[in-house]
C-alpha cells in the first residue's frame, strides 16, 4: 500500500447525502479482485449517459456533463467531499479500490457507513469526518468558479485552506500509523516476520510430525 504523505489536491465536491457502494462502482463490476481498474467505472451509472459494461471503452462512452466529476474544474481531484452516510449499502471493498483506482485519497463527509470507513483505511484512503457546519462551509467555497485545493496533513492531523485557515481532524493512531508507513494487513503480518519464522522453526523441533 502507498505511503500517505502530505499533499495540495483539488477537491471535488459531491453534493449527495446516503451514497450507498452500488452508486460507487455498480455490481457489474465486482467480477474483478484484483484492486485495479475499477477507476473508470467510479460512479459509472451518474457519470456516463449509457449503459455500462464490463470491458466497455469508456473513452467512447457519453459523458453525463451535470455530473460533478465531469466538470473540468475538478479533473484530477484526490479529495472528495461529500454528506452524511457515505459509502452505506453493501459491504463491498470494490468501493474504496475504485476511488483509490480513480485517484482519490481523501474522503471529507459529516459521517460514513462503518465498514465502508473501516475499508478505507485498509486501501490507502483516508476518511475524514467533520462536522456539518464545516462541510457545508467547504461546500459553498468549492462551488466558486475556480477549484478549492487543500493541503492534508495527516501527521499533523489538519486541512489547510489557500487563506491560512487550518481545520483540524481526529483519526485512530493506529490507523494513522498504517495509512503513514503504507501499511495494509499483509504489511502488517510482514513486519513480525522474524518472530513468525522462529515460531515455525520452534514448532518443526518441538512436533516434527507436523512437517511430514
Amino acid at each position: 500500500m502507498e505511503k500517505f504523505e502530505t499533499f495540495t489536491g483539488i477537491v471535488c465536491p459531491l453534493d449527495r447525502s446516503n451514497v450507498d457502494t452500488d452508486a460507487i462502482i455498480p455490481k457489474q463490476f465486482l467480477k474483478s479482485i484484483k484492486r485495479s481498474g475499477f477507476g473508470p467505472n467510479l460512479f459509472d451509472e451518474w457519470r456516463y449517459l449509457d449503459q455500462g459494461e464490463p470491458g466497455m471503452d469508456n473513452s467512447r462512452r457519453p459523458l453525463n456533463p451535470d455530473f460533478v466529476l465531469n466538470d473540468p474544474r475538478y479533473q484530477g481531484a484526490k479529495i472528495l467531499l461529500t454528506r452524511k452516510n457515505f459509502g452505506c449499502g453493501s459491504s463491498r471493498e470494490h468501493a474504496p479500490w475504485a476511488l483509490e483506482d480513480y485517484g482519490l485519497r481523501v474522503i471529507i463527509a459529516p459521517s460514513f457507513a462503518d465498514i465502508f470507513f473501516n475499508n478505507c483505511f485498509k486501501n490507502g484512503i483516508l476518511p475524514i469526518v467533520l462536522n456539518e457546519e464545516t462541510v457545508e462551509k467547504l461546500f459553498s467555497i468549492s462551488g466558486n468558479q475556480q477549484a478549492l485545493t487543500l493541503t492534508v496533513d495527516l501527521q499533523g492531523q489538519h486541512l489547510s485552506l489557500a487563506d491560512g485557515e487550518t481545520i483540524p481532524f481526529e483519526v485512530d493512531p493506529f490507523r494513522k500509523h498504517c495509512l503513514l508507513n503504507g501499511l495494509d494487513d499483509i504489511g502488517l503480518t510482514l513486519e513480525h516476520v522474524g518472530d513468525i519464522k522462529a515460531y515455525e522453526a520452534r514448532r518443526r523441533s518441538e512436533a516434527p510430525w507436523f512437517f511430514t
